[in-house]
Parts: C-alpha cells; sequence; structure tokens
C-alpha cells in the first residue's frame, strides 16, 4: 500500500485548495478542489465542473485524473481531495471507481476549515471492478 510522506500532502492539499476556487458550481455550490500526484512528483489538478444537464456536469478528482493522463503522467502516489463540508466529503461511486483504475492510492480529504482524513482507495471501493474481469478464457 502506498503512502504520502507529510510534504507530500502539504503540496497535495495547497494544490486542491487553490484548484477549488475556479470549480464551476453554480447549481449546487459545492466547490471542489483534487490534486494528483505523479511518480515524477509533478501534481495535476482538477475542479468540478456543473451543467445545466446534470448529468454532465464532471467531478474534480476525475477532472484530476483526466489532466494527468493527457500530459501522459504514470504512476499516480496519492490524490488530495478539498471541499467545504464537514466531516470532509469522499470522492463519489464513479470517481472511487476511476481512481480504482490506478491502484489502491492514499486519498487526503480535507476541508477548507483544516479539517483532514487520510484513507485508500480500497476502503472507499472495496471489491472494485478491476481490468482483470475483462479478461476473456477461450471458448
Amino acid at each position: 500500500m502506498r503512502e504520502l510522506t507529510d510534504e507530500q500532502v502539504e503540496r497535495l492539499v495547497a494544490a486542491a485548495f487553490a484548484v477549488r476556487e475556479r470549480a464551476h458550481a453554480p447549481y449546487s455550490g459545492f466547490a471542489v478542489g483534487a490534486a494528483l500526484l505523479d511518480s515524477a512528483g509533478r501534481i495535476h489538478v482538477g475542479c468540478n465542473v456543473e451543467n445545466a444537464s446534470f448529468g454532465l456536469s464532471i467531478c474534480a478528482e476525475r477532472n484530476a485524473v483526466a489532466a494527468a493522463v493527457a500530459v501522459g503522467a504514470e504512476g499516480f502516489c496519492g490524490i488530495a481531495v478539498v471541499t467545504s463540508s464537514e466531516p470532509p466529503a469522499t470522492p463519489c461511486g464513479a470517481c472511487r471507481q476511476v481512481l480504482a483504475e490506478f491502484g489502491d492510492l492514499p486519498v487526503v480529504l480535507a476541508n477548507v476549515h483544516g479539517a483532514r482524513r487520510l484513507m485508500h482507495v480500497g476502503e472507499l471501493l472495496p471489491a472494485a471492478f478491476a481490468g482483470g474481469f475483462l479478461h476473456r478464457t477461450p471458448g
């Protein structure tokens, strides 16, 4: 199981906090920022972007993953998610599944009031659907 250093946690939370300010959340007012650390030490950020057609909204966590993948990042080491909720909110089910694609990452849940909680993707989504289920057997 991967772990984050205190310095990595601080960098991730600061980046997620900053990008949260750019969230587009005119309907719910629930701004979310996410920051994903790759194995090269780079941080990739994402914020939630709501849409009047709610099903087309996209979460901060998935935006951060997409941004990282788009620039060729690999080997994700952890993610921080910042919200205003008390306690800090966990990722939605879709985001949990997307994060599970990249392993049992540490997930730092934080809020704007300074509260933090550390979990792992495996705790958030036990028995996740994984690529191994897609391997076909002959016949």
